[in-house]
């Protein structure tokens, strides 16, 4: 197994295709639909990488992960957005917050194993704590 991945998603066709697309990349998923989810979920047992839709009700995940980031406890946990839009402005967005990147929406779902990994692994190259789920 790859890791332990919290996806975080309030749309339940995307929920479900990510959902497997992870878990056909081998990783242990288990999921949020809210931003308050998402921090509870965390709180409960500490996944390794967050996968996160920005937008949401209750909690957007901008939000969520800058709550994340701003704790001693959950600061180094990589966090990726799923996106809807992939303008600069929108990369940005998610970097500012602590993200270690974005994919935007729609994702390709015979990809999506890969470009977390891709992620990761460029992560990995400053922050050797995310080895171990690339």
């Amino acid at each position: 197994m790859s890791g332990h991945v919290l996806l975080v998603e309030d749309e339940p066709d995307i929920l479900l295709i990510a959902r497997a697309a992870l878990a056909r990349a081998g990783y242990a998923v288990v999921s949020a639909s809210n931003g308050v989810e998402a921090l509870a979920a965390v709180a409960q047992s500490r996944p390794g990488l967050i996968v996160m839709d920005g937008m949401m009700p209750e909690l957007d995940g901008f939000e969520a992960c800058a709550r994340l980031k701003s704790d001693a406890l959950t600061r180094d946990i990589p966090v990726i957005f799923l996106t809807a839009r992939a303008d600069s402005t929108a990369q940005e967005r998610c970097l500012s917050v602590g993200a270690i990147g974005c994919i935007p929406k729609p994702f390709n779902p015979l990809q999506l194993g890969d470009q977390v990994r891709a992620l990761l692994a460029s992560h990995a190259a400053t922050r050797p704590a995310a080895e171990g789920l690339a």
